[in-house]
């Protein structure tokens, strides 16, 4: 990326380690005792010279399995922690040594954890918020206007957080953390355990959010399907490091190994050809009155398949899918790879 572009989000270089107690795989009664006095320690290394931009404005996924260190991260970037080595600069500070002034400019959601009063009704929270982040009458109530208008969030402030739906509660918790208007915001697992229509909602104000008022976000889920909604560009992690910065897109297009051809058929027109496609496909079944065939995208180009297909026979119905993100995630994780870049 060209320096000349701002950047919002600038990590460089960053490594952080945590001491854990030394494992050993044998251990006697003697090493029991001592180690009640006297305890030794090693160090885990979470994050290894991690580097990455985010411009303002994007909306960005940042994706890697269980243990990758993505929570870490989120913790350095939002001033939680500090770094071992390098450095962090997000809207202009270093979150962790301008903690203070920088708290004003960003929004944090963690979909576990709640920053409203369990016993008050919403609205007590949200006036909180309001004091806190000294914002003044009017454009508070524009705020809330704003919220209501794709959350619905009138309907729930007069009620007190423990009789929220869980729903309810993460729409007020969204609407909460970025009720100062802030520049940058990192949601981690906002949407988790809700039901369809909730996750979708969230994803629409978010959306809103992002494209209206130019906000910065940085998003670390497990669901698959908020990074295909929200997310054109994403950062995939593993153990400690980045291995993927690139266009979602262009991540699918270069690990999709497959595709799947669902159709039901009227008549067969040549049955020839229509046998030999079959045999090129890397496995057939069905279901019901539909066929359904995967092919390798590595063996063969699927438009011409298709093509040779449709000239084989008379179709009632015919589509052409091809796996959810998460599947080719889950791919690139099987497979072991250490180093990807998005122009392989």
């Amino acid at each position: 990326m060209a320096s000349s572009k701002e950047y919002h989000i600038e990590v460089e270089s960053l490594d952080k380690g945590f001491l854990v107690p030394e494992k050993k795989d044998r251990i006697t009664l003697k090493q029991k005792v001592s180690g009640l006095l006297y305890r030794k320690w090693e160090k885990f290394e979470v994050l290894k010279n991690l580097s990455f931009q985010i411009e303002k404005g994007e909306f960005v996924g940042y994706i890697g399995a269980n243990g990758a260190g993505k929570s870490t991260t989120i913790k350095l970037l939002t001033g939680i922690l500090n770094p071992d080595s390098g450095n962090v600069k997000c809207a202009g500070f270093s979150p962790y040594n301008n903690r203070y002034q920088y708290t004003y400019h960003i929004g944090v959601v963690f979909g576990q954890k709640s920053i409203l009063e369990y016993e008050v009704p919403v609205q007590a929270s949200f006036d909180l918020y309001r004091e806190i982040y000294e914002m003044d009458r009017t454009t508070f109530d524009k705020r809330i206007d704003f919220f209501h208008e794709i959350l619905s969030l009138r309907d729930y402030l007069h009620i007190p957080v423990r009789k929220l739906s869980f729903g309810q509660r993460m729409r007020c918790e969204v609407a909460a953390s970025l009720l100062h208007q802030p520049e940058i915001v990192f949601l981690d697992e906002p949407t988790i355990g809700l039901d369809a229509k909730a996750k979708k909602e969230i994803r629409s104000f978010l959306q809103a959010v992002n494209e209206q008022e130019k906000t910065t976000i940085l998003l670390t889920t497990h669901d698959m399907k908020d990074i295909e909604s929200l997310c054109n560009r994403v950062l995939m992690i593993d153990k400690g490091s980045l291995i993927y910065d690139g266009e979602l897109g262009q991540l699918k297009k270069q690990f999709l190994r497959e595709k799947t051809i669902r159709f039901s058929i009227d008549t067969i027109l040549d049955q020839n050809t229509f046998n030999q496609l079959k045999e090129n496909t890397l496995r057939s079944t069905k279901e019901g009155d539909d066929e359904c065939w995967t092919i390798g995208t590595d063996q063969c180009d699927i438009a011409d398949f298709a093509r040779e297909l449709l000239h084989a026979a008379r179709f009632l119905d015919f589509t052409i899918t091809e796996p959810e993100l998460e599947e080719v995630v889950g791919h690139i994780y099987a497979e072991g790879f250490s180093s990807i870049s998005e122009n392989e």
